[in-house]
């Protein structure tokens, strides 16, 4: 009897968890219109309609990833995604897309209920357009200080992501960020954190800090709704952390945000293009403007060999420090589940004291 009370069945404490785990994200999941607090990150050319609305109808939050896509290509991305989903999706914008507004349109046409804006702080009247359009808009803040202004700017929430994510990176990580930002932000908008994730055990952690969620990519991009190339998925079960890794900026000039992929060719094909846009701003062929959108347009295209082409040589296989936790190819329903499990099950230890 002594030895039941001191340690409690592994039912009771997944129970405990599991309602410790629904508490914690109640705030987060009313705010996404899901079941779980659980954003699928946006994913050039692999968060489109079959992922996200798979991750919609798994309990999770879906997001479209626009990237470099035409106002026409979306509206038919954002109609193909409602054809497979009465659940709510959101759709994520760059900031820097020459179209932006038009985008914002054809999103309120459709009734998109959340807009995640990222690439750099939003342009003026677009915050006002999205708001327009009965949706929430959610941003990226990668430091305090930028997180304050969008507060006061009107943004609806935030997601904060370290530099152990896939894609375009910051320069600090998802536990410092965290910890600085969390209790500042935390009680004036829902907070989802990012960059890293890989199991539930994490999750639980940010949770108990203030998070109102969090954001996974990586760990959903071997999923079996996911239409990453075979090669693709392939190249991520292979990896570790370490092959993850982050590209070099070769000119302080250029406005070159860096991207976490697996080590490739690829990577030395970006550096080459480095040199070709900084030696055109040399020349005064570019502004600096134009250059930046030329890097964007690089790795629009570079992803797109390695995701639908499957070249993970000459192509960008953009991957978080997380790569390593993913071990198998599994339906999206799944990897939530043993992720929501793994968390009730930490969050249950530590309410019992097991």
């Amino acid at each position: 009897m002594t030895d039941t009370l001191e340690k409690p069945p592994v039912s009771a404490t997944s129970r405990s968890g599991g309602e410790r785990l629904a508490h914690l994200m109640a705030r987060g999941a009313a705010f996404l219109d899901s079941e779980v607090a659980l954003m699928c990150g946006a994913m050039s050319w692999v968060s489109e309609r079959h992922l996200v609305a798979a991750m919609s109808n798994a309990g999770g939050f879906g997001v479209i990833a626009c990237g470099a896509m035409t106002p026409e290509l979306l509206d038919a991305e954002i109609a193909a995604t409602r054809a497979r989903t009465t659940r709510s999706f959101g759709v994520n914008l760059i900031t820097m897309h020459p179209a932006l507004f038009d985008l914002i349109a054809v999103c309120g046409r459709h009734g998109v209920t959340h807009v995640v804006l990222a690439g750099g702080l939003p342009p003026k009247g677009s915050l006002e357009a999205i708001k327009a359009t009965g949706a929430k808009v959610i941003c990226f803040a990668p430091a305090l200080s930028l997180a304050k202004k969008l507060i006061r700017s009107g943004v609806d929430a935030l997601v904060i992501e370290g530099m152990e994510a896939g894609g375009h990176i910051g320069p600090v990580s998802t536990s410092v960020l965290a910890q600085e930002m969390l209790p500042e932000i935390a009680a004036q908008v829902p907070v989802f954190v990012a960059g890293g994730i890989g199991r539930g055990e994490a999750i639980a952690g940010y949770l108990e800090m203030g998070a109102a969620g969090v954001q996974l990519g990586t760990r959903f991009v071997c999923a079996t709704e996911s239409i990453a190339h075979a090669n693709f998925k392939k190249a991520f079960l292979r990896a570790s952390a370490r092959d993850a890794v982050a590209s070099v900026q070769i000119d302080p000039r250029l406005p070159v945000i860096p991207v976490r992929a697996l080590k490739n060719a690829g990577a030395e094909l970006f550096t080459a293009k480095q040199r070709e846009v900084a030696q055109a701003l040399d020349e005064g062929g570019v502004a600096m403007a134009e250059a930046q959108l030329q890097i964007e347009h690089y790795w629009a295209g570079a992803l797109r060999r390695a995701v639908i082409d499957g070249d993970v040589e000459h192509g960008s296989v953009m991957a978080g420090q997380s790569v390593g936790m993913v071990t198998r190819e599994e339906p999206v329903a799944a990897i939530i589940a043993q992720l929501m499990g793994e968390a009730a099950d930490s969050l249950g230890k530590r309410t019992l004291g097991g």
